[in-house]
């Protein structure tokens, strides 16, 4: 017993090294996992740190090409003024010469008309081409500023639409990469939640497993001490049987002895009966008569003692088959009450053994169910926060776009209302050279 006892105490010790065992691993899985997490985390703010400030130099360079950009179609528009503008003075003084030729020769076909009147006539000819001239110089330059400030305000319209298309773009981009970026978050909890159900479910396999085995073991050593605790109980009657078998001969010597002794007894007593009434009659009787009394009596006591004798010898016999008869029977009963009483025993102890059989496979099926059961809430519970998150950076993506369209709108709705208060209209359809053009 001192053993078994030892045995259960060595299998409850490993059971807990092995749970502690487990748990340490557990641990140690989950700070595995908490890394990753955090790993990814820091990844992810790296990622939209570096996107964010390549965002902002694109947008710094962006800027600068507008500008320069801007300020090149700008001079290609004055530079290109300039020379429509020397063009047609040139024009102008080409038309002045060719005017004035052609008056000096109609007033040379004209002789008789004074000097004075030609010489006024050319001055004022002169003034109303030079006034024309200058007036139709005005309206170019009119017209050249015109074009000039349209064109300008046309080129910020356009700056302002690749702007927006590259704010939108860079909108795009940043919610895309916080999409991915999620996304491989989410699937990082996926495979961390399957690693930690499979780590869950081969750990309890393994304590399970062991709880069988030392079962096993402890059910054989019950087995073996029970079949052992059998052989010595056996044993133990058959040498006690033995003992009585061999010890049989000197009881029945004892008690053919009390039996002998039980025979002098009454023979003695028997012959003082005898002497009693040998007297008795010998007193009663006549001398002659005595002889033949005596011998009567003798023979009668011989008679009685014979009889007596083979009595007592028969009850020694009777009594010595009894006793052996008797002992053979006491111990068949002693056998069959002993082998009854182990094969309840060894029935007992099956029933045992099979309840706790029983109550593990039971135990192992609720420890089971429970895992599943955790398995399949933490399971739940990860899709519904996956899906929370969507749905939130749907939100965000939504609102966000939304408020960039807004904005965009009512920068463009203010833009386009100043230009209409500037007096300009439809600025879409102007087209600017491009730079290879120059």
């Amino acid at each position: 017993m001192s053993g078994y006892k030892r045995m259960r105490r060595q299998h409850q010790k490993q059971l807990i090294a092995l749970e502690n065992r487990l748990k340490a691993e557990m641990d140690e899985h989950r700070l595995r996992l908490q890394k990753e997490v955090e790993t990814h985390a820091n990844n992810t703010y790296i990622e939209l740190e570096r996107l964010a400030k390549r965002h902002t130099v694109h947008t710094d360079k962006e800027i600068k090409a507008a500008t320069a950009e801007e300020k090149r179609i700008q001079q290609q528009i004055i530079a290109q003024q300039k020379k429509e503008l020397t063009t047609f003075v040139d024009n102008q003084k080409k038309e002045y010469r060719l005017c004035k030729d052609k008056i000096k020769e109609e007033m040379n076909e004209e002789p008789s008309t004074p000097k004075e009147e030609k010489q006024e006539r050319l001055s004022r000819h002169k003034e109303t081409v030079q006034r024309s001239q200058a007036e139709d110089e005005a309206h170019l330059l009119d017209q050249q500023r015109l074009v000039y400030d349209r064109s300008c305000r046309a080129l910020k319209r356009r700056t302002l639409v690749k702007r927006h298309e590259f704010e939108q773009e860079q909108m795009r981009e940043e919610l895309n990469k916080k999409k991915t970026q999620k996304e491989m978050e989410q699937a990082l909890m996926i495979r961390q939640d399957e690693s930690t159900q499979e780590l869950e479910r081969r750990q309890l396999q393994t304590l399970q497993r062991l709880r069988v085995e030392l079962i096993f073991l402890q059910h054989q050593t019950e087995l073996e001490n029970q079949e052992e605790y059998n052989g010595r109980r056996q044993r133990e009657l058959h040498r006690k049987h033995a003992l009585e078998q061999r010890q049989q001969p000197r009881n029945l010597k004892m008690l053919e002895m009390q039996i002998k002794k039980q025979f002098q007894d009454t023979c003695k007593v028997q012959n003082k009966q005898y002497k009693a009434l040998r007297n008795h009659q010998l007193e009663v009787s006549p001398k002659s008569e005595h002889k033949a009394i005596l011998k009567s009596l003798k023979e009668e006591q011989t008679r009685k003692l014979a009889v007596l004798a083979e009595q007592y010898e028969q009850s020694i016999n009777e009594m010595m088959a009894s006793q052996a008869m008797r002992l053979e029977e006491e111990q068949e009963r002693e056998c069959q009450a002993l082998k009854q009483q182990l094969q309840q025993e060894m029935e007992l102890l099956d029933a045992y053994q099979s309840k706790t059989k029983a109550q593990t496979e039971a135990q192992h099926e609720r420890e089971l169910q429970m895992l599943e059961q955790k398995v399949s809430l933490r399971r739940a519970h990860l899709e519904q926060k996956i899906e929370e998150e969507l749905a939130s950076l749907q939100k965000e993506r939504t609102e966000r776009i939304k408020q960039l369209f807004e904005r965009q709108e009512r920068e463009m709705d203010a833009f386009n209302a100043e230009s209409a208060r500037l007096g300009f209209g439809s600025l879409g359809s102007l087209d600017f050279p491009k730079e290879d053009d120059r």
